[in-house]
């Protein structure tokens, strides 16, 4: 899974073909947390077919914002580029992530 950040979100995900999915996530948040093994085991099941990053948004809370991250945790999907689906909230679950993953792939 990519670590993302300012200097590299760009390009990763923005310029990036094909569907990629970010995990914005925080050392604070719980739920995030509890999420993030789950995510990067779907990570290895969908390689070759998403790219996978996390952004945590300690330094990162503007980018964050600019994605309209108002809430942890927070997937969003993005298809060539473009936000295609937004997930958030403390009840997340990962099989809530996995089934808009398949929608989109």
């Amino acid at each position: 899974m990519l670590e993302l950040n300012g200097d590299n979100f760009e390009e990763e995900v923005l310029e990036s073909k094909g569907l990629t999915v970010v995990d914005f996530w925080s050392e604070k948040c719980e739920p995030c947390l509890e999420l993030k093994p789950e995510i990067e085991k779907l990570a290895e099941e969908y390689d070759g077919q998403a790219k996978f990053g996390a952004l945590n948004l300690k330094g990162n809370r503007r980018l964050a914002m600019r994605q309209q991250v108002m809430g942890l945790p927070s997937i969003i999907f993005y298809q060539d580029g473009e936000k295609a689906e937004h997930l958030s909230g403390d009840d997340l679950s990962i099989e809530e992530i996995e089934e808009a993953l398949k929608n989109l792939l």
